[in-house]
């Protein structure tokens, strides 16, 4: 009788067990949220999280991937070379998409229409991140962000079977930087200084895992994602409608650079303002060394993949802060040197036809042409000092 009992007590136990480990994937559910862009530099690609919603124990939480540490002593540091650590964290959905209400951007949920065994896999997965050890990845654009960290869960959890749809159309082919440049349609400034900071690692044609990179493309990829024959995801759902922000922008920084080569035209040709030349001359030779500085150490100081192999050396010339010195004194290699600076000119522009490395031609053309006539003044000074050897009259 009590071995009876036993086998009973050790039945009902294990149902019980079996049960409760059921219970606690099937009133689970699994989201992917793509939350819109906003107005700042930061915010303008969008945003991913993973809502994890259990209706019986009242959870209703946000894995979020793009947390970091503000008040890091070192912050901009870091961020700047590359190094700064970004994390996982897990909050309340409610209070994460309190920030987007606020913001008005928008926020679209794609439910995935998973077993309970595949839940309980990428919750074990997601809880085993959330480890203080795993939290922490170091933070890339264009290949390790919260879009791609959430987008390589579902290969990882759920095995070869799952597959992700095409995010373009068939016949679409775009680079990293034309997929940046029409998020950046807008924001003017910062599309040309990331198209100028950027090399040449972003001109080439991105695979379709590549895509996802964004937010909206991982949410594309997502929509026709298959485990077998399986369809992945529910219809989406919009949570938050969002403001609209299509409405075109003056291009300030094509109306800057204009600016640029409109005093550049006048301080060279007209006489009144020939006593300025020399001294535009040092502001334009000075700039654009110092940014060619800047490129070469985000190529070579820095840990962004992006920054490598930058074309843009070949305009933005480190050494002309060199020749910016020198400039109040000509010097005859300053002939040599302003020829070189000139093809060099021409050879980025041949590396951008040829799609090497893009570039914004509308806002470049202008200062390239600033650029020239500062070399040519600079070429015809050192061209009309004497020969050496010679002395010049009295």
């Amino acid at each position: 009788m009590k071995r009876h009992l036993v086998f009973i007590l050790a039945f009902i136990l294990i149902w019980a067990q079996k049960s409760r480990a059921q219970s606690g994937t099937e009133n689970v559910s699994i989201s992917v949220l793509t939350c819109g862009v906003g107005d700042e530099l930061y915010s303008s690609f969008g945003h991913t999280g993973l809502r994890v919603r259990d209706t019986v124990r009242g959870v209703d939480d946000v894995y979020n991937y793009g947390l970091f540490n503000f008040s890091d002593p070192d912050f901009y540091s870091k961020f700047t070379r590359g190094k700064l650590l970004y994390f996982v964290g897990r909050t309340n959905f409610y209070s994460f998409m309190s920030e987007y209400e606020y913001d008005r951007r928008s926020v679209i949920e794609q439910e995935l229409n998973l077993t309970n065994e595949e839940k309980a896999c990428i919750l074990r997965f997601l809880n085993e991140n959330l480890r203080p050890e795993n939290a922490s990845y170091k933070y890339d654009f264009l290949y390790d962000n919260c879009a791609t960290r959430v987008r390589d869960i579902f290969p990882r959890t759920l095995g070869q079977e799952f597959s992700f749809g095409n995010t373009l159309d068939n016949n679409t082919h775009l680079s990293f930087r034309q997929m940046i440049n029409q998020y950046l349609h807008n924001s003017h400034w910062s599309r040309l200084g990331i198209n100028i900071v950027l090399g040449s690692n972003i001109d080439k044609v991105m695979s379709n895992t590549e895509t996802m990179f964004l937010p909206d493309m991982l949410m594309a990829g997502l929509k026709e994602a298959k485990m077998g024959s399986r369809k992945m995801t529910k219809a989406p759902v919009r949570l938050i409608e969002g403001a609209d922000r299509s409405a075109p922008k003056p291009n300030a920084a094509m109306w800057t650079m204009l600016a640029v080569l409109v005093a550049t035209v006048l301080i060279f040709f007209l006489k009144a303002l020939h006593s300025l030349r020399t001294a535009w001359s040092f502001i334009l030779l000075f700039t654009n060394g110092a940014l060619g500085c800047l490129l070469l150490f985000m190529w070579l100081g820095t840990d962004h993949q992006a920054c490598n192999n930058n074309f843009n050396l070949l305009w933005a010339f480190p050494l002309n802060i060199l020749m910016a010195f020198t400039i109040f004194g000509p010097r005859k290699w300053h002939a040599t040197y302003s020829i070189l600076a000139i093809i060099l000119i021409l050879a980025a522009l041949l590396v951008n036809i040829t799609g090497i490395q893009g570039m914004p031609l509308k806002e470049m053309l202008p200062y390239f042409l600033a650029m020239t006539y500062a070399y040519l003044f600079v070429y015809k000074r050192a061209k009309a000092l004497p020969q050496s050897g010679t002395t010049s009259a009295q």
